[in-house]
């Protein structure tokens, strides 16, 4: 798959940048979906020896690829929130030094990345690459509630029902963009839903 150019934004949005093999006696890398072609362009024989791959398939077949690698471990979940455990045992037991690759959808990486953080990880030594769908991971500024993959811009908050207008505005704590009310001053005047970056 081919990666998307996002367009200039605020300066709050995420710059995602491309996945560099870097010296190391650990790595981890975490992908979902398509973010796994990432990882197979930078694999070598003697990267895998070294590597820990916790991968979200999505409903891709990219698993297989990603196995015969043969990387010194290898864990497949179903969701995000099913391997975040995993991820967070990953990351307290982490060496000093080690690498840390994340590749594919935004949503993936901005949680991956907040854990990271979280657990002490160096900014400099995380490395992301996004492969795959752009839509968002939203958090509805009134009600709080986030809702997952987002590609329409207006959307309807899946928590409180809400329309809310899609922002660039970026959270690294919440690893969600921010909607607002987009008719809260004339109710029901919400225009046609249309892709976030038509």
């Amino acid at each position: 798959m081919s990666k998307f150019e996002f367009p200039p934004s605020i300066k709050s949005r995420p710059v995602w940048g491309t996945l560099q093999a870097r010296p190391g006696h650990h790595h981890l890398m975490i992908a979902d979906a398509e973010g796994a072609e990432a990882i197979l362009d930078v694999a070598t024989p003697d990267l895998m020896a070294k590597t820990h791959i916790i991968f979200i398939a999505k409903g891709t077949d990219h698993g297989q690829k990603l196995q015969a690698l043969a990387p010194a471990q290898f864990y497949e979940g179903p969701t995000y929130q099913a391997s975040v455990q995993r991820i967070r045992r990953v990351l307290q037991d982490a060496h000093m030094g080690m690498q840390l690759y994340l590749a594919g959808t935004e949503g993936l990486m901005g949680q991956a990345m907040r854990e990271a953080t979280e657990a002490g990880i160096p900014h400099e030594a995380i490395q992301t690459e996004h492969r795959g769908s752009v839509a968002r991971r939203m958090q509805c500024v009134h009600c709080k509630g986030i809702t997952e993959d987002v590609e329409t811009d207006p959307f309807v908050c899946s928590h409180c029902g809400l329309n809310l207008f899609v922002r660039d505005h970026y959270s690294r704590r919440l690893a969600a963009y921010q909607g607002v009310c987009i008719d809260a001053e004339d109710p029901g005047n919400v225009p046609e839903p249309k892709g976030i970056y038509e």
